[in-house]
């Protein structure tokens, strides 16, 4: 079995109200898919993580750059080929896009790995250390209104209902005026009902500190990117001054190499690497087992199509639980409860993330086809193509 082809496909769509976070706002959803084609006709389906003008960049990086190296190989070298396309970009980016891109396909590898042997991706990676996980809701986000925190209050209300016992809510539009958020938001949640709080990285040291006093005083359960990713030394004096507060981070930081700089400097409590950026399936699986070794909690970052939904519902089904127990932390997967069609109708089975959720308490399975154990809809995908 050989590639033939790596196909880049852009999709974007319109939203009806720009939705924003710390570092700016947007008004469309794009997602960059990628499918790699062989010679046997099997093909498998991945995703990179970059969102508008980044994914047109990201798409050159792939038809110049990865897609020469790859045209001929084996496919189910997954490992190998992760260690010579490495190789071969560092001296241009270990850290990035290049590294990104390389995810995508590596997904995709994993994928034709699975369609091959008849496996879903679970099996692959070792199988389900749980029969079910719990699905968080992702939502309240900026929107340009003055009445933001009521916007917060029943927007939490309305996750609730849907059936998730967890949500993570946007800030880092200030002090005075995340601090109104975060109360409105645990004013609106039910009683026992499990909050997070993401400011990407939008505050110094001493900041995140004086906002995580107020986070902890409102019982959140973690505090995501609360300092710049470069600054692992700040990460730690916020995460020492903040005990009982869990600090949580990673999703923009590459491969093994820069997670270790986390792990060792014990710069987090809870490490959340995107899978669709930092190197793959075969990268993510590595960074899981060192994290395990530092005793460290996985719950991964998740921003995209239900292609990576899908992806990550199998990661979270296999990752162990830490030390090991009966009762015993639990990894959660991440879901976006805010517009977006990626998550209704990109696949031809959508996944139906609402209806389980509603269904079964808040928890959800991974797909059972081999794989992913998804395929696109094509119409959808026709309609919505931009590059």
């Amino acid at each position: 079995m050989r590639i033939t082809e790596i196909e880049s496909i852009i999709l974007q769509h319109e939203l009806q109200e720009p939705l924003g976070f710390s570092q700016g706002y947007y008004g469309h959803r794009t997602a960059h898919l990628v499918r790699v084609h062989t010679d046997e006709g099997i093909s498998g389906i991945g995703e990179i993580f970059g969102p508008g003008n980044f994914a047109i960049a990201n798409q050159a990086i792939v038809k110049h750059v990865l897609t020469p190296m790859l045209v001929g190989r084996n496919p189910l070298d997954a490992g190998a080929i992760w260690h010579q396309v490495y190789n071969a970009i560092r001296d241009h980016g270990q850290k990035g896009m290049p590294v990104s891109c390389m995810s995508g396909i590596d997904i995709a590898l994993w994928d034709i790995a699975g369609k091959v042997t008849g496996l879903p991706l679970y099996q692959l990676l070792g199988g389900r250390t749980r029969e079910s996980f719990v699905v968080y809701g992702y939502g309240m986000m900026f929107r340009q209104r003055d009445d933001l925190p009521e916007v917060y209050q029943e927007e939490i209300g309305r996750i609730a209902d849907m059936g998730f016992t967890a949500a993570k809510m946007k800030i880092g539009m200030g002090l005075a005026q995340d601090r109104r958020l975060a109360t409105a938001v645990r004013r609106g949640a039910p009683t026992d009902f499990k909050l997070m709080a993401d400011a990407n990285h939008a505050y110094a040291v001493g900041e995140a500190i004086q906002l995580g006093q107020t986070l902890r005083e409102l019982d959140f359960y973690w505090f995501e990117e609360p300092v710049m990713p470069e600054d692992y030394d700040g990460y730690r004096t916020v995460r020492d001054a903040l005990p009982g507060l869990h600090i949580a981070g990673g999703e923009a930081e590459w491969t093994r190499f820069g997670h270790r700089e986390l792990l060792v400097r014990r710069c987090l409590d809870i490490l959340q690497p995107e899978v669709a950026a930092t190197g793959g399936i075969s990268e993510f699986m590595k960074i899981l087992a060192m994290a395990h070794a530092f005793g460290t909690p996985v719950i991964p970052h998740v921003w995209g199509s239900d292609v990576l939904i899908a992806v990550d519902m199998h990661l979270v089904s296999v990752i162990p639980d830490l030390p090991g127990g009966l009762f015993q932390f639990e990894p959660m997967l991440e879901y976006d409860t805010t517009p977006n069609l990626f998550h209704q109708h990109l696949l031809s089975e959508p996944l139906e993330i609402l209806r389980t959720v509603k269904a079964h308490g808040g928890r959800a399975r991974p797909p059972q086809g081999p794989g992913i154990g998804i395929s696109l809809n094509e119409d959808f995908v026709r309609k919505y193509r931009v590059g």
